[in-house]
Formats: C-alpha cells, structure tokens, sequence
C-alpha cells in the first residue's frame, strides 16, 4: 500500500513538463475557472458558518465557568467540520463539472505515452462524459460522507482526534484521486469496472489525492494548479497501470 502511495504521489514530479510539452493548458482554462468560483463560493460560506456552528455547539456547556474557553474550542471545531465537509464538496463539484474538459486530456497524455493516436475504446459525448462525471462523484460523495461523519465526531475526544484528523485527511485523498483517474477509466471500463479498478490501486488513488489536498492548503495559486497538476500526474500513472495489465498496447505491439 506505502509504495502505490508513493507511486501517485511520484507521478506529480513530470507533470508539469508533459501539460507545457502536449501543449495542455487551454484545455484547463474552464476547469480553472469553475475551481475558483466553486473555492470562492465554500470559503466564503466555511468563514460564515464556523462561528455559528460554535455557539450553537457551545449551548451545551450550562455552566458559567469555562463558558468562553468552551465557545472557542466549539468554533475551533466547528471551523473543522465546516472545512472538511467544504474540501468534500469542493472536489467533487469540480471533479464532476470537470470531467468533458479533462477526458481530452487524459486522452492526449494517453496517446503520448503509448505512441497511439486511436485506441479501440469507448467513445463518449460531451454530454455522456458529463453524467458520468456526476454519477462517479455523486456516489464517491455520499460514501465519503458516510465514512468523514462518524470521524468528525471522534474529533471531539483528545488524543482520539490526532488519529481522526490523518484518517479524515487519506480518506478525503482516496475520493480525490479516485475522480482524477477515472478521467482515463471512463473511456476502457463501464462505470462498475472502473470502481474496481480503482480499489485494486488504492493506493495510487491516494498519492493522487494527497497532493491534491496539499495544492487547496496553498492560497489562490492552489485552486488554479489543482486540477493541471493532479489530472495529469493521474493519467500518467493510469494509463501506465492500463498497459500493465495488457488493457492498453504500445504502437510498437499493435504492429507486431
């Protein structure tokens, strides 16, 4: 599991190189400008509703003493809850919304790393590539609330939620790498095989989505280079594991 994390966490490292080389940048233009307006949108929302979730919390301490401290800790935690539910929806909104203007990019990286032009795959609409976007998302976000519930409310016991906070943050990075891969998944696999493809390699799903968290901790700079960098570094290591398993051939085997 360490080593596939490390894997798609390695993929990141040429990245940058290959979007400027395949001349990849246009393609992002759209992407970056539904990142910014849906980061503006929750951030703005997330600064609001902390401080609300920390007074409504904090009415359950009845005593006068302690009652500020109590208050803070409320907000501190609320201000918490509020980010990780925010990162929630943030990825899969533009994850989703995403997804016909990121299927020529993995497409183009495809071509370039197995020197073929036309694979026998699935060809998609700009209309089909947009459910599936939503459809892959919509589920990976109800199942990643399931899952980040029941850890936030470990947040509220010490020592307990220095644990909670690592395992809130791989799980938001296994959703978030599992939406970048399925950029090339859903040209070879219907919908049900592109999920078990992406549990077989969990752990590349995770090295994806880790970077892909660290990007939203950098202001402004961060929303704009998410999507280029965590894309790309996905379908790099997506279409190497597609030729692994023989899904994919090279130019050099279609001829022999």
């Amino acid at each position: 599991m360490f080593r596939n994390i490390l894997k798609g966490i390695q993929a990141y490292s040429g990245a940058l190189a290959l979007i400027s080389k395949l001349k990849l940048w246009k393609y992002f233009a759209i992407p970056i400008a539904i990142s910014i307006i849906t980061a503006t949108i929750i951030g703005f929302s997330a600064y609001g509703l902390s401080d609300n979730i920390g007074r409504f919390v904090a009415r359950i301490w009845i005593w006068d003493w302690g009652k500020e401290t109590f208050t803070a800790i409320s907000t501190f935690i609320g201000a918490i809850v509020i980010i990780a539910i925010g990162l929630i929806l943030y990825k899969h909104i533009i994850m989703a919304l995403s997804a016909p203007f990121m299927s020529p990019v993995s497409e183009k990286i495809e071509a370039h790393l197995t020197g073929v032009e036309s694979h026998q795959h699935r060809n998609t609409t700009f209309k089909e590539q947009l459910w599936r976007g939503i459809r892959i998302n919509v589920r990976n976000l109800g199942k990643e609330l399931l899952i980040t519930i029941p850890i936030l409310i470990l947040k509220f016991i010490p020592v307990v939620n220095i644990f909670s906070t690592v395992l809130l943050f791989l799980v938001q990075a296994y959703y978030a790498g599992f939406g970048n891969m399925d950029y090339t998944l859903e040209r070879h696999f219907k919908y049900r095989e592109s999920i078990r493809f992406v549990r077989q390699h969990r752990g590349v799903a995770i090295g994806n989505g880790i970077i892909f968290i660290l990007f939203l901790l950098i202001p402004v700079i961060g929303v704009i280079l998410v999507l280029p960098m965590s894309v790309t570094a996905a379908s790099l290591k997506t279409v190497n594991l597609l030729k692994e398993q023989g899904v994919l051939l090279e130019s050099e085997e279609l001829v022999t």
